[in-house]
Formats: structure tokens, C-alpha cells, sequence
């Protein structure tokens, strides 16, 4: 229903600033409680399987963060125009969200679920990016598709390093820079759909 949509995009669009927000704590809570986590030698997964609060705060905030983002992505689907490859985009980002959940839902010790988890999400993120930016050609909006740009460019980019020079042992801070860039996005996207909906709903 019409009216209806504006109550959608609003939840989706808080769903979108809230998603990083809950998972970004979590996961330097879970850093802060690890007594031998090393940002050089580990990957972020290896909080996932330590004991106490460690693993319950970053499981958790996975799963979370991931249900959030797949709200999220419901207000995309909801809002993105005709174009094929736009939808396409945002289907992408949605498989993106349940990696995440999945992440969390299959801790590093449960294998081979946890690898393919992690691997999906680390590269279909990127994907919806480079998607949604070839989606926006038709629009002319220059300042949107610049920065998708950007945001798919710093997601990836640390994985290209990393492949390439092995900067570091651990993939920890390619994790996190990546996330980093699909939370600035996520959150610059969701303040844009809970606007547009409150112009809606007006």
C-alpha cells in the first residue's frame, strides 16, 4: 500500500544507520575483553571462538548487525527504480547481509560454513557497489556515484593488498577497513531513506 511505504523505508532506513552502530561495538567490545588478540596476526573471526564474553559479544553483534542490514536492504529493493541491474545490486547486497548473520550464526571452529560466510560477504559487498554504481549511469547523479565509487574502492582494496604484499600475517585490519566502508555507506544511504520517507509521509 502507499501509505504503507513510507513506514517501511523509515524502518529500513533506521535499520540502515543502526546496523553498524550495533556491530562496530560489539566487535571492539570483543577486542577490548581479548587478552591475545593481535590486530597484525589475527583475523576479526578469531574472536568468534574465544571463551567468555569475547565470543558472545562478536557472534552476537554479527547477527545482529546482519538482521539490521537485511531490513535495510528490504527498504532498497523497495526504493530502487525499474533498472534490472539495480535490483540485481541490491539482491546482491541482501545475500551480502545474511553472510554477515551467517558469520556469526557459524563461528570460525564450524568449517567449511564459516570460510564460505566469510568469504561471501567480504566479496559480494564490493560486488553491489560496482553494480549499483553501473545502475546510476542513467540518473547523472555524479556526487552519489562518486561516492560508491569510493566506498567500493576502500572496501576492496585492503583485500588487494593483502593478496598482493601481505602487508600484515592476520587479515584483521582488512576486515575491519572494508566493514568500515560498507558501514559509512550503509548509514550516509539510511539517513537518505529515512528523509525521503518522512518527505513521503508528509
Amino acid at each position: 500500500m502507499i501509505s504503507e511505504k513510507p513506514i517501511l523505508l523509515k524502518a529500513s532506513g533506521v535499520s540502515g544507520v543502526l546496523a553498524p552502530l550495533v556491530t562496530f561495538p560489539c566487535i571492539l567490545l570483543a577486542v577490548a575483553s581479548s587478552s591475545s588478540f593481535s590486530w597484525t596476526d589475527n583475523a576479526l573471526s578469531d574472536l568468534g571462538v574465544q571463551t567468555g564474553a569475547t565470543a558472545i559479544l562478536f557472534n552476537s553483534g554479527l547477527i545482529i548487525g546482519g538482521i539490521l542490514g537485511f531490513m535495510f536492504s528490504l527498504g532498497l529493493f523497495v526504493h530502487a527504480s525499474g533498472s534490472a541491474v539495480e535490483k540485481a545490486s541490491v539482491s546482491v547486497f541482501a545475500l551480502a547481509t545474511l553472510a554477515l548473520m551467517a558469520i556469526g550464526i557459524f563461528p570460525e571452529n564450524v568449517r567449511p560454513n564459516h570460510y564460505y560466510a566469510s568469504v561471501a560477504f567480504f566479496v559480494l559487498f564490493p560486488i553491489s557497489m560496482l553494480l549499483m554504481l553501473f545502475a546510476m549511469r542513467s540518473t547523472r547523479d555524479l556526487r552519489s556515484g562518486l561516492f560508491m565509487l569510493i566506498v567500493g574502492a576502500v572496501a576492496a582494496m585492503p583485500w588487494v593488498l593483502y593478496f598482493s604484499t601481505h602487508f600484515v600475517r592476520g587479515v584483521a585490519i582488512s576486515e575491519l577497513v572494508s566493514a568500515f566502508a560498507a558501514s559509512v555507506w550503509t548509514i550516509v544511504r539510511g539517513c537518505r531513506m529515512f528523509k525521503q520517507a518522512s518527505r513521503l509521509a508528509n
